[in-house]
């Protein structure tokens, strides 16, 4: 089936392929006691721990999504308005946005993650008629609030609304807004993006919802997703996924439970943050790891350095493991692939080249930062994309928006070089850029050289040598970093910090600003931020 309506996706999905079960990390935040007993009438659900509220059938999904949509009318959400989520992290973002959507309302996913300060930009940005929230709201933000766990003076307790008769279904023009995904914010307060149906269902999950060779979902698949699911990327996987039905779907809500989770349900296909593959090395390395069975790795976000993709593809005990890496932007969906194999990986592949623009679905150009005229393949500039799945806006900054679009080309804010055969090889955001070194390459040579060495961050600011920080699994040894770096452009010495010490957004990426601020005082950098 071809995903079309995200408020009766489930329904649709249930009434085609009743196989699917979905397997949990722990139990949603709006169903702590699992599926409700009414929805278990349909028959045996297999030996798999169901009853402990971690294992569902897609019909029981379907339930607990009409069941969200009453609870959201109940409290006062109606066709049109904003509904704000801000929660811990799980899979039941998706389905209180599919409730939201049910209703006619517009979803609004905002991570909890995200700093007090930071919300209530958002929220007086989104000013939406109702906020479903596991914490303490900035007072006047939002209409009506309703609380997911402890109560809270001034919220609707979840229990008081449960049992509440859902609406009918409500549909919505194909251009009109259907959900609102943040950035990751990397650089400041995230934008709020908005999508259409046209945009993230029809032009980006539909092309999903195939069963590509090699790439596309199989009947026996084990599907497993370890991701920030506030994020507009696990929305459009949704309306995929589920359409092409794998035996199994696996959902992390948190990464660290991986190894008790993937190892009950050894995914086939395995798509995570980068930040949890870069903490799921040193678990690859064991005999027994749950990467054993897993054909295809997917990463999304942001750039993979090899030494992760290298211990993740030897994990799996496939012939022939495949990596893909997607590349772009949650205003325009992907933009680009790679695929390597172990085979590639020899060769200690540059995490910086980003692959292909998708065949008959975007373009690239690289153009002059300055005069913006079109710069010839090999040199660098301002990457623009053109694609049919660009967002329809930004909430509250529309002119934000106008700023970063060229006609029908869109400022990605990335500087790059298009190669004579067509790849992109990504040189750094140009508001982190530091002149005369790409930060991204130099990250990749030493994480490459030095295996302590989980991750390395360069920062750069005007008047300091540029600055590297260093995330280790042990001591650093003195010598064998400055002989890992004696080729590189000079560096000031490293600052060495646990891996919770560096401030990082809800998706891993580390808030590069915050972090130089932290380091020496300001958040100054050589870039001038005009298309963050």
């Amino acid at each position: 089936m071809r995903p079309h309506d995200m408020g009766t996706l489930f329904d649709e999905v249930a009434a085609r392929h009743t196989h699917t079960t979905v397997h949990l990390d722990r139990p949603f935040d709006i169903a702590p006691a699992g599926p409700a007993p009414a929805d278990r009438s349909h028959g045996a659900l297999g030996d798999d721990g169901f009853g402990q509220g971690v294992d569902y059938t897609v019909p029981e999904l379907a339930g607990l999504v009409r069941e969200a949509a009453g609870w959201l009318h109940a409290v006062g959400a109606r066709r049109g308005d904003r509904v704000a989520v801000v929660k811990r992290n799980h899979y039941d973002y998706d389905l209180l946005a599919c409730a939201a959507v049910r209703i006619g309302a517009v979803p609004a996913l905002l991570s909890g993650h995200l700093s007090d300060d930071a919300l209530e930009t958002l929220l007086k940005r989104l000013d939406p008629a109702v906020l479903v929230t596991d914490r303490v709201p900035p007072a006047g933000v939002a209409g009506r609030v309703l609380a997911l766990g402890e109560p809270f003076a001034g919220a609707v307790p979840l229990d008081d609304v449960r049992g509440s008769r859902p609406p009918a279904p409500r549909g919505r023009h194909d251009d009109d807004p259907l959900v609102v995904n943040h950035t990751s914010g990397t650089t400041g307060v995230p934008k709020l993006v908005v999508h259409t149906t046209r945009t993230i269902v029809h032009r980006l999950a539909r092309f999903e919802a195939v069963r590509w060779p090699v790439i596309g979902v199989r009947r026996d698949d084990v599907v497993a997703n370890a991701s920030s699911y506030a994020h507009g990327r696990t929305f459009c996987w949704t309306a995929s996924v589920f359409c092409l039905a794998p035996r199994k779907i696996v959902l992390l809500g948190d990464p660290r439970s991986a190894e008790t989770v993937l190892a009950r349900h050894r995914p086939t296909t395995l798509e995570a943050l980068p930040s949890a593959y870069v903490r799921w090395q040193p678990l690859a390395s064991r005999p027994d790891n749950p990467f054993r069975d897993v054909r295809l790795f997917v990463s999304t976000y942001d750039a993979m350095h090899p030494p992760a993709i290298r211990a993740m593809l030897h994990a799996s005990r496939r012939r022939r493991p495949l990596w893909m890496q997607g590349w772009g932007q949650t205003e325009t969906g992907p933009l680009t692939f790679r695929f390597l194999t172990r085979r590639a990986l020899t060769r200690s592949p540059d995490a910086r080249d980003l692959g292909r623009p998708v065949p008959g679905r975007t373009r690239l150009r690289v153009v002059d930062p300055v005069t913006f005229a079109p710069l010839p393949r090999g040199r660098a500039g301002l990457v623009l994309a053109r694609t049919a799945a660009r967002c329809a806006g930004y909430v509250g900054e529309q002119d934000r928006w106008e700023a970063k679009n060229t006609g029908p080309w869109w400022n990605t804010g990335d500087l790059g070089v298009i190669t004579r055969g067509g790849a992109v090889r990504l040189l750094d955001r140009e508001v982190d850029a530091v002149p005369g070194l790409s930060c991204l390459e130099v990250e990749d040579l030493v994480e490459d050289r030095l295996p302590e060495v989980v991750e390395c961050v360069v920062l750069g600011t005007p008047g300091r040598p540029p600055i590297p920080v260093l995330v280790t699994s042990g001591p650093l040894d003195p010598a064998a970093w400055r002989r890992a770096v004696a080729d590189l452009p000079p560096m000031a010495e490293p600052h060495v910090l646990a891996w919770d010490d560096v401030p990082r957004t809800a998706t891993g990426k580390v808030r590069r600003l915050d972090l130089l601020t932290r380091l020496v005082g300001t958040a100054e950098t050589h870039g001038t931020g005009r298309w963050t």
